[in-house]
């Protein structure tokens, strides 16, 4: 599913090794993260993550779990922006509350929302895979009974959008609110598709052998970011079509790809080794802000970069020595969401943060 899954592998890790290793002090904002100004964090425990603006910048949608409050896998909730400083961050549930949520966003209408949800399968939570089948290896489940809802911001469904046998997640929206990208196992492999969200007519736009997901249009809609995997040697593509069989996939060797956004002139931009994902595009349309772990072979830390649209000019932008991503800006530019490990106290929690956005 969309990074949610690898946040709480990679945060179980973090945790244990910032507790035996602690270097530097936890902190909201770091020295070193000058493109941050008057940062402020907006959950405070749990695991918060995948905080994405409406349209008109006032609210955000993200997924929360917290086990001491009942929530025991991700759920959806939306709350509004702060508009002055010391102002809290409130919100409220508006998904089901039953089996499992992610990959949440608003309409352009700012009425309505999409996310994936697990609870026609099941009102519990999905289980999770039993790792030491497959060596210990990360994996991520790709849960059959994952479909998109659109739903009012009273909670209330209005429309399933997909209704296809296998994993449908990771659903965002175009600038213009007329299309959705989300990825699907329909056809066999985890590929883009397209959705007309008047006609509800589906296309399917990637092709090639591999994981891909977490697509977003730019701000001036005309082309698509996503992460990709690409196995290529004999023994990738036989793992991968084994777990890919069993609805599982291993997340650790993705690189980022961009298209035009009908999925022509698709170009892989990075080209890091290890997981670099999370992508967006800048405000520009030209740049791109991604989350890697690329420059730690042990897997972590994850932290926020930029890049140019070619990739070329990588600028390190968050320090957290446990887990940054998820970055998103507000759709006129000036702030930035994203979720981090810090200032968690050694806990294991993840929580989203804003900042004004300086170049």
């Amino acid at each position: 599913m969309k990074k949610i899954l690898l946040l709480l592998a990679v945060t179980s890790t973090v945790a244990v090794f910032a507790q035996q290793h602690t270097t530097t002090p936890d902190s909201v904002h770091y020295a070193e993260e000058k493109h941050f100004k008057n940062i402020q964090q907006l959950t405070f425990g749990g695991d918060n993550a995948e905080a994405y603006f409406s349209f008109d910048n006032k609210y955000l949608i993200f997924q929360r779990t917290n086990p001491k409050e009942g929530i025991n896998c991700d759920q959806m909730f939306i709350g509004k922006v702060p508009t002055k400083p010391g102002e809290p961050f409130t919100y409220k549930m508006v998904s089901t509350g039953k089996g499992r949520t992610t990959c949440g966003a608003f309409l352009k209408d700012g009425k309505h929302i999409i996310y994936a949800s697990t609870h026609l399968g099941s009102d519990e939570c999905p289980p999770v895979p039993d790792r030491s089948k497959y060596g210990n290896k990360y994996i991520w489940p790709l849960y059959s009974s994952f479909d998109i809802f659109m739903a009012d911001t009273s909670g209330k469904i209005v429309k399933q959008l997909t209704n296809s046998p296998g994993y449908d997640a990771e659903a965002t929206v175009s600038p213009d609110g007329k299309t959705m990208v989300f990825t699907s196992t329909k056809d066999g492999d985890l590929e883009l598709y397209l959705m007309d969200l008047k006609t509800y007519k589906v296309k399917r736009i990637t092709h090639t052998l591999g994981y891909d997901g977490g697509a977003w249009f730019s701000p001036d809609g005309k082309k698509i970011i996503w992460r990709a995997s690409r196995p290529k040697t004999e023994a990738e593509i036989k793992e991968y079509k084994e777990l890919l069989a069993e609805n599982l996939v291993a997340p650790t060797n993705m690189e980022i790809w961009t298209a035009d956004a009908d999925g022509s002139n698709a170009k892989q931009i990075s080209n890091f080794g290890q997981a670099n994902w999370a992508p967006y595009f800048m405000p520009d349309s030209k740049r791109i802000i991604f989350a890697s772990n690329f420059e730690h072979k042990r897997g972590f830390p994850f932290n926020i970069y930029t890049m140019n649209g070619d990739g070329t000019n990588v600028v390190k932008i968050s320090r957290d020595k446990g887990f940054d991503a998820f970055p998103m800006f507000s759709y006129d530019g000036k702030k930035i969401v994203f979720s981090s490990n810090r200032n968690n106290g050694g806990t294991r929690d993840t929580n989203v943060f804003i900042a004004d956005w300086a170049e």
